[in-house]
């Protein structure tokens, strides 16, 4: 149970922050998650939605291994609803169950696709210590580029901040969504 009442509708706000219960809806297609929480602060969440789409739909990373980011993001902030959230579209994205299944348990990514294996080494350094061994940060660099790294580090970040308020919050992930372990 959440430890505020979730805002899931635009009626819940006063009517000069519908515009922003609009513009979440345009984006997820309804209100819930973290972004039930952001609503108690309005022009926060009205700020932070612009990085969704762009990380959605125009990041530069592949789909596929931008999920296997985000998964990992989500797993090691030990994210629930986040985890819920994102496994149905990294399944969409191409990701094989075999690595969401590693990711889920936090096991050793060298059964993966080395590409597969530089991102989850990366983020779960990343989420661990808050910093990237020059090894593995160059090994992404040289094979993607600065833009694509710059994005891919923005993606894990940002999954760590919704994780953080979800977490924070207490938010329930859906019933139907996948879990994770206790």
């Amino acid at each position: 149970m959440p430890r505020i009442t979730p805002i899931t509708a635009k009626a819940d706000l006063a009517p000069e922050h519908h515009g922003v219960a609009d513009a979440i809806v345009k984006v997820f297609g309804h209100i819930r998650g973290p972004f039930s929480m952001l609503l108690h602060s309005p022009k926060l969440a009205e700020r932070v939605l612009p990085i969704v789409p762009f990380i959605r739909d125009e990041c530069i990373v592949e789909s596929k291994l931008r999920s296997v980011a985000i998964l990992a993001a989500a797993r090691e902030r030990e994210s629930a609803y986040v985890w819920a959230a994102q496994v149905a579209q990294a399944r969409r994205n191409g990701l094989r169950e075999e690595a969401i299944d590693l990711l889920r348990a936090k096991s050793d990514p060298n059964r993966l696709s080395v590409e597969e294996r530089e991102v989850v080494n990366y983020t779960r350094q990343l989420m661990r210590t808050n910093r990237v061994d020059q090894a593995t940060f160059d090994a992404l660099k040289n094979r993607h580029g600065a833009q694509w790294l710059v994005e891919l580090t923005a993606a894990i970040n940002y999954i760590g901040f919704v994780s953080g308020i979800a977490n924070a919050f207490e938010v329930s992930p859906p019933a139907d969504g996948d879990k994770l372990p206790l």
